[in-house]
């Protein structure tokens, strides 16, 4: 039997992408980002967006993808996620 996913979850700035990026240290990951600000480009402050240099680490996803005036509903974000887990 294969590793389908692993979620990480806590609040912000608690070590999640450090602990994602220790994991794909060792395993073929790639991050879905399921924080809501995160999808939106220029949302940087107050979000613990991971830095470039930790994104050049591991595949990231659902990162800088909208404007700011971009809506995004839960709905998008489930066929989103489903479509790049079934990748």
């Amino acid at each position: 039997m294969s590793l389908q996913w692993i979620g990480l979850a806590g609040p912000t700035a608690s070590g999640k992408t450090a602990a994602a990026l220790a994991v794909a240290e060792v395993l073929p990951v790639e991050i879905i980002s399921v924080d809501s600000a995160l999808v939106y480009r220029g949302m940087d402050i107050g979000t613990a967006k991971p830095t470039r240099d930790e994104r050049s680490r591991a595949p990231h996803h659902l990162i800088d993808i909208l404007d700011p005036t971009e809506a995004y509903s839960a709905a998008q974000f489930v066929a989103d996620a489903q479509r790049l887990i079934a990748d």
